[in-house]
């Protein structure tokens, strides 16, 4: 998903999706928000019976392409859209459900939804959706909690690894050097690093670190029960340890960089394990940097990566809740997913399209093969925060031992699942 230069590590990690945790929400149909939002044509705007759409921009391009198509829908339906990008999504989310006046629809993000299914907020609307068979499977499930579908995917992002061709070059390296495994990646990585570049660098955080987790064969979560200091958790951990160690890999904040994609464009590393949404930076940002795309090496369990979505979520006080499901259903439709695909960059969550994406987007594949075996990150209440303690921790990977941190993750995932 496109991305600026002025965001932030935390702010890129929302862009996942749009993924990695919770770029998210927001709301503010009726509340007051001074929001510069952007109306949408329809014969009852300004009647009070239209809809607010929430959501959280990576940037123009993106809040442009939600405007045009919510544009598109009034015109046909008759029903206003008034498109909101906000400016703090979680909190203006929080506020419209604390004042009775959400926005009728919103992205919704994997990490939030538990919490405000809980309290009531979000309306179930998928459990009365008749036909979700084009949606890839994990993704429903990752917005389906005790049974309840609260909303239909809208985009899937996945993690794989970027190669600077030059750079690639420049280390004498060729085709058949593209590492396939956890061995190969540490020879080449050091064989691709100099005193001027890293040969792989990341961000320090699960949203990262998290694919090779899945590559062991492990995840934090497994069938809603805590196994965050699994034996294939812990040789993922220190795997990536040795790479630091090693001088293989250098962290992007070790490079002076906010997130690994501007450590990867201003060429301070060679190779960089990060999502989708950093093509949209580099063409941004750094337009005359060549590189490709290839999956991420084989673990001990084989293929494995993460994969970050958001939905689109429903407010339980919406009064215009058949009005918001049937705008979802034409924003989630497969010739407007594609739309968003060619907008500002997103993956379709329907795999109907899958083949026409690839066709247009050759250089990505490798992401969208991601999302055949790809892993959700935790998305029961309470495992955001047990995840963000866990980043903090992992900020001294290099310096401490796995086991601890995941024993402490363990102990955590414990008492919020239970």
């Amino acid at each position: 998903m496109s991305t600026t230069r002025a965001l932030t590590r935390r702010r890129v990690l929302g862009l996942a999706a749009i993924p990695a945790f919770g770029l998210g929400l927001a709301a503010c149909g009726g509340s007051g928000f001074d929001d510069g939002g952007s109306s949408s044509g329809g014969s009852d705007a300004g009647g009070g019976k239209g809809l607010t759409l929430l959501i959280g921009s990576s940037g123009d391009a993106e809040s442009k392409a939600v405007q045009d198509a919510a544009a598109k829908w009034a015109e046909s339906s008759g029903t206003a859209v008034e498109v909101i990008p906000a400016s703090d999504l979680n909190q203006q989310l929080a506020q419209g459900f604390a004042s009775g006046s959400p926005a009728d629809v919103f992205y919704l993000s994997t990490d939030a939804m538990a919490g405000y299914a809980a309290n009531g907020s979000l309306a179930p609307y998928g459990d009365d959706v008749e036909d979700t068979s084009d949606f890839r499977p994990a993704l429903l499930e990752a917005f389906t909690l005790d049974g309840h579908l609260y909303g239909l995917p809208k985009d899937v992002s996945t993690l794989a690894l970027l190669i600077n061709e030059d750079l690639w070059k420049e280390a004498g390296l060729t085709e058949d050097d593209v590492p396939t495994t956890w061995e190969e990646l540490a020879d080449v990585a050091s064989r691709a690093g100099s005193d001027k570049v890293a040969g792989l660098t990341m961000s320090t955080e699960y949203q990262r670190i998290g694919a090779f987790m899945a590559a062991a064969g492990g995840e934090l979560v497994t069938d809603g029960k805590a196994t965050a200091n699994s034996p294939e958790n812990i040789e993922a951990l220190e795997y990536v340890k040795s790479l630091a160690e090693s001088g293989a890999l250098k962290f992007s904040a070790d490079l002076g960089a906010g997130w690994g994609g501007e450590a990867f464009g201003s060429g301070s590393a060679v190779m960089v394990v990060e999502g989708n949404w950093i093509t949209g930076a580099m063409a941004n940002d750094y337009p005359d940097v060549k590189y490709k795309v290839v999956e991420l090496p084989d673990g001990p369990a084989g293929k494995g990566t993460l994969q970050f979505t958001n939905a689109w979520g429903v407010a339980a006080d919406s009064p215009n809740q058949a009005k918001a499901v049937e705008l979802i259903t034409f924003l989630t439709s497969p010739e407007q997913q594609m739309e968003f695909a060619r907008a500002f960059g997103p993956m379709p969550s329907v795999e109907s399209v899958s083949d026409e994406w690839a066709e247009e987007f050759p250089e990505q594949e490798a992401f969208l093969a991601g999302a055949d075996y790809a892993k959700n990150p935790p998305a029961q209440a309470g495992t955001a925060e047990v995840i963000a303690d866990l980043n903090a921790q992992l900020e001294t990977l290099a310096s401490s031992d796995p086991t601890a941190i995941l024993d402490s993750v363990q102990t955590n995932l414990e008492a919020a699942l239970g």
